[in-house]
């Protein structure tokens, strides 16, 4: 590209289009030699070049730019064969708003066929299998082209710093795991990296205590290496369907460890906590939770946090209404010590179920406000009025410290997933990616009715 161009590029979408594969590889069988499954699952070529080489042409081209305005580098990982077998409810799609619409106009061409994969007339009759969910999810460059994961993080602090990228994509259509310590290490070559939006996805299995010990590992390395970060977007997805086809039961316990709802970490939520000091936006979903992560201790402060929104298994209707309203007063409390907040939102969703607490501010009005929206009614006690006006107390002086309350109710019948959560519950914090959102309700809506195999 010419130089004088340069300055016109503000997006950049870094698409690694792998390898088509065939039906003897969609959904691989088990009995096969250990070198015949790295094979079927190995995510390490390009249909043109190695992933290696495709990163190192990107980083070298990109070094040499000059740091000025603001370059955003979204990362796609797919093969175009993965809407041909299973997976026919797949899009992959920019992220921009003109591309949003064809989510629901692709699907439509894509599923009008019966050929063996749970299809019949474009309708999805059973789930994916294991190992097609194993397939398609399976790590980058886990079986090579490094002999072992030391040697894979040294080639990525090789690879030349660049300054002019200062916001990363890495959205929930890339099913493909990035493994979070190669984040790490690839988030410390953007020196002045001020916005990540990362959409993982949950893992299936016990390897989900393997994989939380690699986010605390990242989540240090952003908070030692990417000092400029202002905005950190964290949405772990997932899809109750696909849990409940990995589940392997043995006297009626479940060896895989796939459990319909995720356990969030403590520890993660910990140490986001601690990451977010100098953060000004905020927002993790699912794989932390409110309640943990508002634990704080006294001298914790975020000078510069505008808004913040998490999720929490509490909000639930089965769930004790006392620790609700003692997780909520803590809010409150650590809310005390983020004296630029203007919204706070603790929520939670899933199919069937939504719900949302919110704190917002009213500048023309002088006035401050806390909402509850959800599927089932909750109710607001007096002590959290109270807890919530003494923040307002201190942060506004002169303003009206007598709270608005507002209650609104939703129809669980129309909560389908946590995509529709997300919708239904009109969050004014960014906490995924509109088109990630369309994606995600448009898969569920393929699999609706659908048998888990």
């Amino acid at each position: 590209m010419a130089y004088r161009s340069r300055a016109l590029v503000n997006h950049i979408w870094f698409c690694l289009e792998l390898e088509d594969y065939g039906c003897s590889k969609c959904a691989p069988p088990s009995g096969r030699t250990v070198e015949d499954w790295s094979h079927a699952y190995a995510v390490t070529d390009t249909s043109h070049c190695p992933i290696t080489s495709a990163f190192e042409h990107l980083f070298s081209a990109l070094s040499t730019w000059e740091p000025n305005g603001d370059l955003t580098l979204d990362i796609s990982v797919y093969s175009p064969s993965d809407s041909k077998h299973w997976f026919k409810y797949l899009t992959f799609l920019p992220d921009t708003p003109a591309d949003w619409g064809k989510c629901g106009a692709e699907q439509t061409v894509s599923t009008q066929v019966s050929d063996g994969h749970g299809w019949v007339s474009g309708v999805r009759e059973s789930t994916p299998p294991r190992s097609a969910i194993n397939k398609i999810f399976h790590p980058v460059m886990d079986d090579g082209p490094f002999d072992s994961e030391l040697l894979e993080l040294q080639w990525w602090d090789h690879l030349p710093p660049i300054p002019a990228v200062t916001r990363v994509l890495l959205r929930q259509q890339n099913r493909r795991r990035w493994k979070p310590a190669s984040l790490a290490h690839m988030f410390a070559r953007f020196p002045r990296l001020r916005e990540v939006h990362y959409e993982p996805w949950r893992q299936w299995n016990s390897m989900q205590h393997h994989t939380d010990r690699d986010i605390e590992y990242l989540l240090e390395s952003i908070r030692h290496y990417n000092e400029n970060l202002k905005k950190l977007v964290i949405f772990e997805n997932f899809n109750q369907q696909y849990a409940a086809t990995m589940q392997r039961f043995m006297h009626g316990v479940d060896t895989n460890e796939s459990y319909p709802i995720r356990d969030p970490s403590p520890v993660i939520s910990r140490i986001l906590a601690a990451t977010s000091f100098e953060l000004e936006h905020l927002a993790a979903s699912f794989m932390v939770d409110a309640r943990h992560f508002l634990d704080i201790e006294p001298f914790w402060e975020w000078p510069n946090l505008t808004s913040l929104a998490l999720t929490s298994r509490l909000l639930s209707p089965g769930a004790d209404s006392g620790e609700i309203v003692a997780m909520l007063e803590n809010a409150a409390a650590a809310a005390m010590n983020m004296p630029q907040l203007e919204t706070m939102e603790i929520w939670n969703g899933r199919k069937g179920l939504a719900a949302l607490f919110q704190y917002q501010v009213c500048r023309n009005r002088r006035q401050a406000r806390i909402t509850w929206r959800g599927t089932w009614a909750f109710t607001i006690e007096p002590s959290l009025v109270k807890a919530w006006e003494a923040l307002v107390h201190q942060s506004h002086p002169g303003w009206d410290h007598e709270l608005a309350v507002v209650q609104e109710r939703l129809d669980e019948d129309v909560i389908k997933s946590h995509g529709d959560a997300i919708r239904h519950l009109m969050l004014s914090s960014q906490v995924i990616r509109p088109v990630s959102l369309q994606q995600i309700q448009m898969e569920q809506k393929a699999l609706e009715g659908a048998r888990t195999v």
